[in-house]
């Protein structure tokens, strides 16, 4: 490896681009520039493209202001022309890896996004890809790819993994005090991509290969899974044995070793735990291994919004009321608290069950302001006494700190609490999950 490519990076001449201005592409992109690197940040969204050159984020954890520092400063620009990709020394690419109709892996945006790499590819240029997928990615995919046009791989550029650990409205955690996995797939391209994230990430973690730093992410976001959907069957367990889970949770939470809590929920939402594991057993699967755990518990997740459904049909029927033709109004429509994020929002699901019932469903939520669901654009509705007054059925989804939820309990009729907002309150027009 040249000396040159490490000086430049500790100089911070190095050009940077990121292609995937989302949830990790952006905080990521910004990062860099803020530490003094020229980023160009390449998104196929125009929309996103021309957000940033008017200088308004369009993601929570990213302020307006950051961005208008830094292209103040001309150090951050946003475009959707990836021939400015002959001008960079690397490339971070972060674009979605969702699953397909048939819920295998669906990697065409990396293809997609390596076949453009290719084409502008030059000497002494680092590529990292963070998008979570597989493991064997890296070399069985990209690497291919990048090789085409006769340049070699730690020899002529460097090419590594490197699992994004986003955590959205994390206010302890963030971008650059999160450790950073990297691992490239040779060794001197894992020394070039710990040159270039040791300047903006704190703690750099090195590991062997590209495959196992695939894999770590699909391990974590695995065990939860797996853990939510143990619990989530426990829940299900004591709701037959007449048990409070949620007491049962607090309980074993003293022991202060040997345990860890996990919370029931209305299912997994998010890009991460709904999709990963799936990418880790389908490949696994490829070698004739079967991951019992991952598909039992995805399983368990997945039938989490019809329990939901059932919860508030039973709790209706107590009224002698029917789903068919009740108000029922969902709180919090994102998949997690105090985030605008819907992907995979088990409200979504929770939501279709209910209007397959012919329930007539409307949502409320400060964040998520309006969905699209089975072609029907749906806005929030706004929280007030007359709203929750006019509601047969009130569904916690998800507990957002801005909700008034001692305005809910003055004046609903019934509220199905699946996040366990009201613990220790007794209340008959309580249900939870």
């Amino acid at each position: 490896m040249e000396t040159n490519l490490i000086d430049k990076i500790r100089k911070r001449t190095f050009k940077v681009a990121v292609i995937g201005l989302g949830y990790v592409g952006l905080p990521l992109a910004v990062e860099f520039a803020k530490k003094g690197f020229a980023v160009t940040g390449i998104d196929i969204d125009k929309n996103k493209v021309n957000s940033l050159r008017k200088r308004i984020s369009y993601i929570q954890d990213v302020s307006s202001k950051d961005i208008v520092e830094i292209v103040k400063q001309g150090k951050f620009k946003p475009t959707n022309d990836y021939s400015q990709l002959r001008l960079v020394d690397g490339v971070i690419v972060c674009v979605p890896t969702p699953l397909g109709k048939t819920r295998e892996p669906d990697i065409s945006f990396i293809v997609d996004a390596a076949k453009k790499i290719a084409k502008y590819l030059h000497r002494q240029e680092v590529i990292v890809l963070e998008s979570t997928t597989y493991p064997g990615t890296t070399e069985e995919l990209v690497l291919p790819i990048l090789e085409e046009n006769g340049l070699k791989v730690g020899k002529d550029f460097f090419l590594g993994f490197s699992p994004e650990r986003v955590d959205p409205s994390n206010k302890m955690y963030h971008t650059a005090n999160i450790p950073k996995v990297i691992g490239g797939v040779t060794k001197s391209c894992t020394v070039a991509i710990k040159a270039l994230y040791s300047q903006v990430i704190d703690v750099v973690v090195p590991v062997s290969s590209a495959r196992v730093a695939e894999m770590v992410k699909l391990l974590e976001n695995t065990f939860r899974a797996v853990n939510i959907g143990l619990i989530n069957e426990i829940c299900l367990m004591a709701g037959h044995l007449n048990v409070d889970v949620w007491e049962v949770i607090r309980a074993a939470s003293t022991k202060p070793f040997g345990f860890m809590s996990f919370q029931p929920g209305p299912g997994l939402g998010g890009h991460c735990l709904p999709i990963d594991p799936l990418y880790l057993s389908w490949k696994a699967r490829l070698h004739g291994f079967e991951c019992r755990f991952i598909q039992l518990a995805d399983e368990i997740n997945s039938a989490m919004p019809v329990h939901v459904v059932e919860k508030i049909s039973q709790a209706l029927n107590k009224y002698s009321k029917s789903l068919k033709n009740s108000k029922v109004l969902i709180i919090g429509i994102a998949y997690k608290a105090n985030v605008a994020d819907v992907r995979e929002s088990p409200a979504i699901e929770i939501i279709k069950h209910l209007k397959l019932n012919e329930a007539i469903v409307s949502f409320h939520d400060p964040f998520a302001k309006n969905i699209k669901i089975n072609g029907f654009n749906l806005l929030s509705t706004p929280l007030t006494k007359s709203t929750i007054k006019g509601k047969d059925c009130i569904v916690i989804v998800t507990a957002h700190k801005q909700i008034d939820y001692d305005l809910l309990l003055k004046h609903a009729k019934l509220i199905v609490d699946t996040r366990n907002v009201y613990e220790g309150k007794t209340c008959e027009r309580i249900v939870r999950l």
